[in-house]
């Protein structure tokens, strides 16, 4: 029998991706198996530039998700997480509390349909009458509301930032991968962009916006694609008018928030974010192109078939982004006082959206194995509030891997 010459690996498990996911899983995998080398690749100078540094900064109490999913049972377990992390590491937060409005009578089911889910969630929720708002909110207006306590806010990229460096992994910034040669009987070979190619008996892809691509070029066929969806934000130009948190219904067909308030680490109070197609995966503003990204989505099935589904939907997010005073308005419903002149833009972000051949909007997190493989393929918000047990189930999956080979 011929024997398979021994090869030199370079780590044992190579991670793409340096977003919070990322990191929390190269923590994880170290934490759990001290020992085990263990590699970043990111393609940006440095870590959180995409997902994990462009939101909200809000820490979910996970009132939002299906019971039982994977969204409700890890925001739940990662928000208490996420704040005992801060408060180890001197990481600045704040639990806050937040209050969901409800501006319509249409919307005074969906608002009580909201507690019913929280509370199978193991969230405590409040329900509020007008007058109880403004004891929280003096400035918001609504019918009735929702008082979730355990929501706050933190500073993610500070939380990203410090996983790395506690993880004990290599970190390699401004490396991108380019090139994947999987072979299920020897390990993975990654070529990057810098012409260095190194070895790894497993890869986890927790590659964000471009986890597909990825997922494809290590030869898996990942059954989605990602459709990315830009949120505008503005600054108030005000923010004694908002003390804390606030935010709207939800329209349960959609796995956006809406347009939401929230006073963040840094003091200001951040208005967004709506949800509008990217011209490219990391189109950050109208003027980002990149045809052969857009060529990509246009050629998904899926995609066409939520333009058809949702188009009411999407005209009234498009309105919101070319019109301030189409936003300014949104905001008002929750917000009376504000006025176009007290919306001023901020830096945008990309939510990288799972989209299903049929259309379907991938509505929990999405992790799939394949062999020397683990992808993470569907992780928007709040994947950066439930990052430490997303991290964790990632790497058991990566270390049974490890262990079957």
């Amino acid at each position: 029998m011929e024997q398979v010459p021994r090869i030199a690996y370079d780590c044992d498990v190579l991670v793409v991706g340096g977003g919070i996911v990322g990191l929390s899983t190269a923590y994880a995998i170290t934490r759990a198996a001290p020992g085990t080398r263990v590699t970043v690749l990111e393609k940006e100078p440095g870590p959180a530039r995409h997902q994990t540094g462009r939101n909200s900064g809000v820490v979910h109490s996970g009132i939002y998700y299906r019971p039982g999913s994977l969204k409700a049972r890890y925001a739940v377990r990662g928000a208490a997480e996420m704040v005992a992390f801060c408060a180890e590491y001197g990481i600045p937060h704040a639990v806050t509390g937040k209050l969901i409005v409800a501006t319509g009578r249409a919307e005074l089911p969906r608002l009580h349909a909201l507690a019913q889910r929280g509370r199978e969630n193991g969230i405590a929720v409040r329900e509020l009458g007008p007058a109880q708002i403004a004891e929280y909110e003096p400035e918001v207006r609504g019918l009735a509301a929702l008082h979730v306590g355990t929501t706050g806010i933190c500073d993610y990229t500070a939380v990203a930032r410090r996983l790395g460096e506690i993880s004990g992994a290599e970190l390699r910034y401004g490396s991108e991968v380019v090139r994947i040669d999987r072979r299920p009987a020897r390990g993975v070979a990654v070529l990057t962009g810098d012409e260095t190619v190194l070895r790894a008996r497993a890869l986890v892809n927790c590659a964000g916006l471009y986890c597909d691509e990825v997922a494809r070029l290590a030869g898996d066929d990942p059954g989605m694609r990602i459709v990315p969806f830009r949120g505008e934000y503005y600054t108030l130009a005000r923010p004694d008018l908002v003390r804390g948190l606030v935010y709207p219904v939800p329209d349960p067909a959609f796995p956006f928030l809406g347009v939401h308030l929230t006073r963040g680490i840094d003091g200001e109070v951040h208005i967004g974010p709506n949800a509008v197609p990217a011209l490219a995966r990391e189109g950050y503003g109208w003027g980002v192109l990149r045809p052969r990204e857009l060529g990509a989505t246009v050629a998904w099935p899926g995609a066409w078939r939520i333009a058809r589904r949702h188009w009411r939907y999407g005209a009234g997010e498009l309105r919101r982004s070319v019109s301030k005073e189409a936003f300014t308005e949104a905001v008002r419903r929750l917000l009376p006082p504000v006025g176009p002149q007290d919306l001023v833009r901020a830096p945008a972000g990309v939510r990288a959206q799972a989209v299903l051949r049929d259309g379907t909007l991938v509505d929990d997190f999405l992790i799939k194995e394949g062999p020397r493989t683990v992808h993470v393929l569907n992780a928007p918000s709040p994947a950066a509030t439930a990052a430490l047990p997303i991290g964790r189930e990632v790497a058991r999956r990566a270390l049974t891997t490890l262990n079957q080979n």
